[in-house]
């Protein structure tokens, strides 16, 4: 169960706001304390050799423990109270979850200015890398891992969203927070923008974060936060990890069009198949095109017709064709240079109920 300090917040928030100290107390109570002299050690003095990745408010190194567990050591950077935030909210969004394809947070550091949370190290490190060629790692994601990794993070979600209570929105689901291990399984990183969501709770208004080309356009273009944000992104990771490109560069098939909108228009024209990677020599065909479609109803335009991810999972797991009569645009947004920096007008964390709209898709018999 996670544990309830973030509930706790909201119904004290009209006795004022608690103290980041007040905060740290109440949340590092039931996780395990480095100090800091042992991540120094772990982390050779967090030397530049370590570094595996930098986040928007530190730095990631791996560590080696003195019982020789190895450790992924994620820093603040100093004077960040964003990243305090932040840290925090990761803090008592995942401190008392697992599951197998969420990473584990082990323990943390608040000793002085320092501020770092530790945990499991997963050997082939973020999607991204690999799906970008770094180091010739592209060639190692045939069919079979790429569909494992959709199907993977799609589980983790279904953990997320529908069988954790209360809910959890990922807010930031991207190729870079997904970690891959020894066996390139899919766990999800990075719960710095995470938000709960109470059952009697269908959105949140609440200030934009995240990642261009990843972003739902009624959360991009109004701060409306549901579940279905998240399923929005991981439509676009679909089509990232089939096709071997990234949604954030804007120059696909020839044109000014991100990947999203350059597989909608071959999906028109019936030239599907000219997304999949070109590393990818051999692959199942009718299997490739579901999981595109999936990903195409996932980043549907109007919010109620993108599946709840337990639907998505069935989907990509079952050989079954899907009712693309109910298949609509996806939606897009314009672009924006710092999208994160955005505020809507309604403020950063009023509260709203409204109305949701069952998901409209229906499978036919199988193939």
């Amino acid at each position: 169960m996670i544990s309830g300090c973030f509930g706790c917040s909201v119904l004290r928030r009209k006795k004022g706001p608690r103290s980041v100290a007040e905060l740290e107390g109440q949340l590092l109570k039931n996780i395990r304390h480095f100090s800091y002299n042992e991540l120094i050690a772990a982390t050779d003095n967090f030397h530049l050799s370590h570094k595996i990745g930098r986040g928007g408010f530190g730095t990631v190194y791996k560590g080696t423990l003195k019982g020789g567990a190895q450790v992924a050591v994620k820093t603040l950077s100093v004077g960040s109270k964003q990243g305090v935030h932040q840290l925090l909210t990761e803090i008592n969004t995942i401190s008392n979850v697992r599951h197998p394809n969420l990473v584990a947070l082990i323990g943390c550091c608040v000793e002085g200015s320092n501020r770092i949370l530790v945990y499991e190290y997963v050997e082939n490190r973020s999607l991204d890398r690999l799906l970008s060629g770094h180091n010739g790692d592209c060639d190692k994601l045939d069919w079979e891992k790429r569909s494992a990794i959709c199907l993977g993070t799609a589980r983790g979600l279904v953990y997320l969203h529908e069988e954790l209570v209360p809910h959890i929105v990922h807010r930031d689901i991207k190729a870079s927070n997904i970690l891959l291990d020894k066996n390139f399984a899919p766990k999800i990183g990075d719960f710095g923008l995470a938000k709960l969501f109470p059952d009697d709770i269908t959105h949140i208004s609440t200030r934009i974060a995240g990642t261009t080309g990843y972003l739902a356009p009624e959360y991009a273009m109004g701060g409306h936060l549901t579940m279905k944000a998240d399923v929005y992104s991981f439509g676009v990771l679909i089509l990232e990890v089939v096709s071997g490109r990234s949604s954030s560069k804007a120059e696909w098939g020839g044109t000014n069009k991100r990947l999203l909108e350059w597989a909608w228009d071959l999906y028109k024209e019936e030239r599907i198949l000219e997304l999949v990677d070109p590393e990818m020599v051999e692959f199942p065909e009718e299997e490739v095109i579901r999981y595109i479609i999936v990903a195409l109803f996932c980043t549907q335009a109007v919010a109620s017709r993108r599946p709840l991810m337990s639907q998505v999972v069935d989907m990509l797991s079952r050989n079954t064709r899907l009712n693309e009569k109910e298949l609509t645009s996806p939606g897009f947004f314009p672009d924006c240079d710092d999208i994160s920096d955005r505020k809507t007008a309604a403020g950063s964390s009023s509260t709203q109920v409204v109305s949701s709209a069952p998901f409209t898709i229906t499978q036919v018999s199988a193939r």
